[in-house]
């Protein structure tokens, strides 16, 4: 692994700024130009780790997840002149190989520069639909060993090897500028590579502004903590599922292990796959928030980067094993149990298994918390509890009532305070059951834990939902688009989202728009997982007037990049099973005012969710 690109960025502080010249004088231009440095053609490749941004706009881009055959990164920059000059050539260089398969991306590292700012650039200079992707803590950047503004990375997507890295072209230098370029470096490198001959000039010097980076000089002299750093942010953020028994491939428990999968901790890391935290962070704040911090992130990252230094202390993941609690909330007043162990083959792919409890609500009852205990967490993917309400019951749904689920990471919440569920006497339970096999068969007898509320709340927390079952993805589409509405007919707070769909799931929002025109973005997942169904816990619960609709809106990828995708060949429709569709935004709600009404309000509110659904 190269270990120097954050000596590279904090040896690149001492150079002088570069303010390129709008107009210079002919006699200059030949003692302006630098020879481009011809790479020998034996060199080792110089490989490229996959990485995980979003853009001004809040898209998410993956780089091996691209559509191309070659991915051009230039490295942008607000206010650079180079730039501002170079985003025409960029321009038509990307027209020029575009049916080649050539994608060009830029990428924004400078820490001054935020999303309106970079958006109000782009508009201004005319960067059209070319992508402006923000490195906002840097380590991308810094992984590519970037120093200044207007390099051109050309990146082969069949090995993720640069192929090409420097200037653009050769007409503008230090202090001038040639009336036109004479050495075309980035369009030859790429008319020799698509041409399948070796890039005769695979490496230049970069004229652009200087990056400023951030703490470089402390994250190469003084050695991360493990003892007192990275252990205990791993104890926060990672344990909780990397440890015996629990989904994690394998367990964090110890320094030597951390160390012997430090290169893949820090791949899954900048790819943003792990920790599983999918949130947009420029909209809302989120009680549950898994996310890595900027700091913690850099930390890690330095520390791995440093060759995972052990240092003083004791080893704090060996000597505080999380302790195997049966019940997070302690023992629940009710246990409703499957009807038999469900086995589970060692291979294949399993369809969801729907299962009936034989156990019934003794009397009415409000709950504050309703918590699904996997037994067997290595192959549960994840469940959903429904409520069958009994025949005759006042307000009885036609469809059974979501109570609670679990998935991996996910961890059940108490109701909100002042809040609570209601279940009718002789009420039963479904379970939807989702299992992965392990290649050995194993056995699970996943329980549901009722915990009773002491007393009526104040008000009835219900989960709706704005579903859209009325779509038609073709076949190979990257994009489709839908949508679904939820009308708010009094004064709700809402308490929690939870964006529902499928294998094809590509991205989420929802955004409220009010009664007096003005719109707010509460959630936005920009890169869907299926494989995590987070629920997003305000930090600040959302109250919205009467009138106000909530409007979720998404996209699925149909496509042969979709990793996860069954058959991109297939038109694909709403469905129940996994290759099928589903576009549901959920939410925990209370409506303001209507007190504690039982079961006959949460039926209601049910049937009045599947109305709009309709």
């Amino acid at each position: 692994m190269n270990r120097t690109p954050f000596l590279l960025a904090a040896l690149a502080f001492n150079s002088l700024s570069l303010v390129a010249a709008d107009q210079a004088a002919p006699e200059r231009f030949a003692q302006a130009s630098v020879p481009a440095e011809r790479e020998p053609r034996a060199a080792k490749p110089e490989a490229v780790a996959n990485f995980s941004l979003l853009d001004y706009r809040g898209r998410h881009f993956e780089l091996h997840r691209a559509d191309a055959r070659v991915i051009v990164l230039f490295i942008g920059g607000n206010g650079c002149p180079i730039v501002r000059q170079s985003i025409s050539k960029v321009r038509s260089l990307r027209g020029k190989f575009a049916r080649d398969g050539v994608v060009f991306w830029m990428l924004n590292a400078n820490q001054q520069d935020d999303r309106e700012s970079i958006g109000e650039e782009s508009r201004s200079f005319n960067f059209g639909s070319v992508p402006v992707l923000l490195d906002e803590h840097q380590f991308v950047a810094r992984s590519l060993g970037v120093t200044r503004t207007a390099e051109a990375i050309a990146i082969s997507t069949k090995d993720w090897t640069v192929l090409y890295r420097g200037a653009i072209d050769d007409q503008l230098t230090e202090g001038a500028k040639k009336p036109d370029a004479t050495e075309r470096y980035l369009e030859n490198a790429l008319t020799d590579f698509l041409g399948d001959k070796p890039v005769a000039i695979a490496k230049t010097p970069v004229k652009g502004c200087l990056i400023k980076f951030e703490s470089t000089a402390k994250s190469t002299d003084q050695p991360v903590s493990y003892a007192k750093v990275i252990a205990p942010m791993l104890q926060q953020k990672c344990v909780g599922c990397h440890s015996p028994g629990n989904i994690g491939p394998f367990a964090m428990s110890s320094y030597k292990k951390v160390k012997g999968w430090s290169e893949m901790i820090r791949e899954v890391v900048l790819a943003k796959r792990m920790p599983p935290w999918h949130a947009d962070p420029h909209y809302g704040k989120f009680a549950n928030d898994r996310s890595l911090t900027a700091d913690e992130m850099g930390n890690l990252l330095r520390w791995i980067e440093q060759d995972c230094p052990r240092g003083d202390g004791e080893d704090p993941l060996a000597a505080a094993q999380p302790k195997a609690e049966l019940w997070a909330l302690g023992q629940p007043d009710l246990i409703v149990p499957l009807p038999r162990p469900q086995s589970i083959p060692a291979t294949g792919v399993l369809q969801y298994r729907y299962v009936d409890s034989p156990f019934e609500m003794p009397h009415d009852a409000w709950l504050r918390a309703a918590v699904t205990r996997p037994d067997n967490r290595k192959v549960v993917h994840h469940v959903i509890v429904r409520v069958k309400y009994p025949e005759g019951a006042k307000g009885k749904p036609e469809e059974e009532v979501f109570l609670t689920s679990w998935a991996p990471g996910n961890w059940s919440l108490e109701s909100p305070p002042g809040t609570g569920k209601f279940l009718p006497k002789g009420a039963r339970f479904n379970f939807e059951l989702h299992y992965t096999t392990i290649g050995k068969p194993e056995t699970d007898s996943t329980e549901l834990g009722l915990y009773l509320a002491k007393e009526a709340p104040k008000m009835l927390l219900e989960t709706r939902a704005a579903e859209n079952r009325d779509f038609n993805i073709p076949p190979g589409e990257a994009d489709s688009r839908t949508h679904a509405l939820y009308p708010f007919r009094r004064d709700t707070i809402i308490y929690d989202l939870i964006p529902h769909m499928h294998l094809r799931g590509s991205w989420f929002k929802y955004e409220a728009l009010y009664p007096n025109g003005r719109k707010e973005t509460l959630l936005s997942v920009p890169n869907y997982d299926f494989n995590w169904q987070t629920e997003y816990r305000l930090t600040q619960p959302k109250r919205v007037p009467a009138g106000t609709w909530l409007l979720c809106t998404g996209g699925f990828d149909n496509s042969a990049k979709n990793p996860n995708n069954p058959d991109p060949m297939k038109r694909v429709k709403h469905g129940l099973q996994s290759f099928e569709e589903m576009f549901m935004g959920f939410m925990n709600v209370a409506e303001v005012g209507q007190g504690s009404e039982g079961g006959s309000k949460q039926a209601r509110a049910e049937k009045q969710t599947g109305d709009v659904a309709k």
